[in-house]
């Protein structure tokens, strides 16, 4: 029998019948009535050239033929529930989408994934990583971390922490004093918008009130990120967040062989003010505060 040809409705009546040992009980279960059930399995006796069940009083009886099909049957149908039943709670799982920088997002929120999934279990977090500010009204974007100075019109906003900037290197380069900063290239990146107060390397010596050294190099990256991992990567000295080298700071990745740190810009949480926050993003707004208390 070719799979395109299987009589799915009789089997589901001749299992419903076998399970409950009666065509009305069947009829009951499946909505229709007992001669339709009756004839239904009549209809797959006839196809199978084989009787399945004994009629009796009140209450049917499974014949051999029909006690090997049964157990088949039932296995496969409970497999069937068992499979829409864990899709079923997978897509009804409360989901809740937060949008950051790819330097945050990457450096800072993929790494406490596993304290999010312990502290929140009965909820899926997406991570939607962009530089580009999304339109919080118009998307499925639940909440922002946003960085910088703003203004963010048409937002909630509250700041969660303020950033410091710090020289760091790889401990291999063994950088001990500023004067070392000469013999390594000092790794930058973009700010995608120019401000006096952007940490940079200019900034930072007038902050340190030091003269600027002249470099071995320079490397500039676009992206926060690449700058770090070059760090890492034993390519020169960085100025980035600390923030965001946490980690690496305490594996020994990375060190911060001298100061000073200097300020940069705040991480703000923000929220549509036209939108209603679920309780499931309340409390993920709860959680990232959470995260926040140094």
């Amino acid at each position: 029998m070719h799979r395109r040809s299987l009589p799915l409705s009789a089997l589901r009546a001749f299992e419903a019948a076998a399970r409950l040992g009666s065509f009305k009980a069947a009829a009951e279960e499946l909505a229709v009535t007992p001669t339709a059930i009756s004839h239904q399995i009549r209809g797959l006796e006839q196809q199978t050239g084989l009787p399945l069940f004994e009629r009796q009083v009140r209450r049917v009886a499974l014949t051999e033929a029909g006690a090997q099909l049964y157990p088949v049957l039932r296995d496969g149908f409970d497999a069937f529930q068992t499979a829409l039943e864990r899709l079923t709670q997978t897509r009804q799982r409360p989901q809740v989408v937060i949008s950051a920088t790819n330097a945050f997002t990457v450096k800072w929120l993929v790494p406490r994934m596993a304290d999010f999934r312990q502290d929140l279990p009965g909820i899926d977090l997406q991570l939607q990583a962009s530089d580009e500010m999304v339109d919080l009204r118009s998307t499925t974007v639940d909440i922002a971390v946003r960085y910088g100075r703003g203004p963010y019109p048409g937002l909630i906003v509250e700041p969660l922490f303020t950033d410091q900037f710090a020289p760091v290197a790889n401990p291999r380069l063994e950088v001990r004093s500023v004067d070392d900063l000469a013999r390594w290239p000092l790794i930058s990146f973009a700010w995608r918008r120019p401000h006096p107060d952007n940490p940079t390397w200019q900034r930072w010596f007038a902050e340190a009130r030091l003269a600027e050294r002249v470099p071995a190099s320079e490397l500039h990256f676009s992206d926060e990120g690449h700058a770090i991992q070059a760090a890492v990567a034993g390519q020169g000295v960085a100025l980035v967040s600390q923030a965001l080298v946490a980690d690496e700071l305490a594996s020994g990745h990375l060190h911060q062989p001298f100061g000073p740190a200097i300020a940069g810009h705040t991480y703000h949480l923000a929220v549509s003010s036209e939108r209603a926050l679920s309780p499931h993003a309340q409390a993920v707004m709860a959680w990232l505060r959470r995260q926040c208390v140094f």
